[in-house]
């Protein structure tokens, strides 16, 4: 087993999983194929990077995450109203529907629908998982340089 860590130029292997603060599991690759991400790159949220820094193969850890080191708490200024017209007609709404809007760069954001009746309907675009603190489990499988 070599003693390269997790840190910069590192292409890291392992399994991961987030959960909720009662135990549901929001995301898990344990039962599938392992993530792989080089460090630095995005694809893992630098909040829950950091935990993983100095970490070997082989090794396990497992963090509560507070929601600044992750999703962030939600922002009011993220929940906006639409005129019910906006959406088709035929659309069937419902409260937790997920619905894909194009931002100002034409860029895909999805929102929550939280409300609606005959005249509105209320959006959430904060992340589902804002202001919640998570639990993150992580075993590295392999950690390569790069």
């Amino acid at each position: 087993m070599s003693s390269i860590a997790v840190g910069e130029d590192t292409r890291v292997t392992l399994h991961f999983s987030l959960a909720l603060a009662d135990g549901s599991v929001v995301d898990s690759s344990y039962d599938a194929k392992p993530a792989v991400f080089e460090f630095g790159d995005g694809q893992l949220p630098d909040g829950f990077q950091s935990y993983l820094i100095g970490m070997q193969a082989g090794q396990e850890g497992e963090w509560q995450v507070p929601p600044e080191k992750a999703f962030g708490m939600p922002n009011p200024n993220n929940v906006q109203e639409f005129k019910r017209s906006v959406f088709s007609p035929d659309m069937e709404l419902a409260e937790g529907l997920v619905v894909s809007f194009a931002d100002a760069s034409k860029s895909e954001l999805p929102g929550v629908i939280k409300g609606f009746d005959d005249q509105q309907v209320i959006v959430d675009f904060n992340h589902p998982l804002a202001g919640e603190t998570l639990t993150f489990k992580a075993k590295i499988l392999e950690i390569e340089a790069l």
